[in-house]
């Protein structure tokens, strides 16, 4: 095989029914099933070569060299695709995010989704859907929601082959907007994949996983029926629980700031007087408020005149991982 290369862009995304803890950490099965939306706009563009002659996979992040940890978790994942595609060679790797890594707004999920997207590719892969969500959720588990369009569902299946994710409705389904109060850009001090790990030593995560299924139906349910005040409510209530079980947990984690707790409060309000907007908190202290497309312009004026958030992104629902 000479040199191939192939280029893909995938979507963040915002869980609505969360995704927290493993059944299996290697193979990355979740503890319960999750539903998200894809986040148009905020994408991971990554290019994968496979070069003759190179003697280790190589990793540039925004043009900056990778090394230890990072390019690991990227070989690793490259392992599995050359396995596939029965090749040795090693990769040549760069990627470039348009929004903050590592603060809780799923970069890993876009970063992986695009990277096994061009990797199979790249390697002459033809892959269904369901099979690309397979292998991401082995690099990243919410990457194997980044891989379908719109607004998707991602089953826990009994096996790795069972725990995929598929889309519920298109993006252009329901025009709801994430709007993204952006408190810090910080990398977290604990990740995602440490923090899923210690997930069962919360004596909350149980009952959290245990009544999961219950929530997704209702997400599901609202999303299907585009039913704001009912997504509001089982939203929050599910970013609620897993936050509790984060900061109930062995080493606990606390990731809200002062200004996440104000931003959570306001939101409640202001929907009490009847603005329809909700708030859900992925691992970080940034607050994404969910509103329909047309509330988003005062949703942002809010958030900058009453609680002085200096930085907002926005993102409508968004497409599936593409080839470029």
């Amino acid at each position: 095989m000479s040199n191939q290369k192939a280029t893909a862009i995938s979507c963040s995304n915002i869980a609505f029914i969360k995704y927290w803890g493993n059944r299996d950490e290697k193979l990355r099965l979740p503890a319960n099933p999750s539903l998200s939306m894809n986040l148009a706009g905020l994408e991971t563009t990554t290019t994968v070569e496979f070069v003759a002659g190179l003697e280790a996979d190589e990793l540039l992040i925004g043009e900056k060299a990778e090394a230890g940890a990072a390019l690991e978790r990227v070989s690793n994942q490259l392992d599995q695709i050359r396995s596939k595609a029965g090749i040795t060679l090693k990769a040549r790797v760069e990627s470039q995010n348009n929004f903050p890594a590592g603060a809780g707004l799923a970069s890993s999920a876009s970063a992986f989704a695009a990277l096994t997207v061009a990797g199979a590719a790249a390697a002459g892969l033809s892959l269904s859907e369901k099979e690309l969500s397979v292998m991401a959720r082995l690099g990243s588990g919410s990457a194997s929601r980044s891989v379908p369009a719109g607004f998707v569902e991602w089953q826990v299946g009994q096996t790795s082959e069972e725990s995929f994710a598929f889309s519920i409705a298109p993006p252009n389904h329901w025009p709801l907007m994430d709007v993204i109060a952006v408190i810090s850009k910080q990398h977290k001090h604990v990740g995602s994949t440490a923090g899923h790990a210690l997930a069962g030593t919360s004596q909350l995560q149980a009952a959290r996983v245990a009544s999961a299924p219950e929530r997704l139906e209702r997400c599901r349910e609202a999303v299907l029926a585009k039913n704001f005040a009912q997504l509001a409510e089982v939203v929050e209530a599910d970013s609620n629980l897993m936050h509790a079980v984060m900061m109930t947990s062995g080493s606990p984690l606390f990731y809200w700031e002062p200004i996440t707790l104000a931003i959570m409060k306001s939101i409640r309000a202001w929907r009490a007087e009847g603005l329809p907007v909700c708030y859900t908190i992925d691992a970080g202290p940034n607050v994404h408020c969910l509103c329909p497309a047309e509330d988003a312009p005062e949703v942002m004026r809010r958030l900058h005149e009453n609680l002085d958030v200096k930085e907002i992104l926005t993102a409508g629902p968004g497409g599936a991982a593409r080839l470029v």
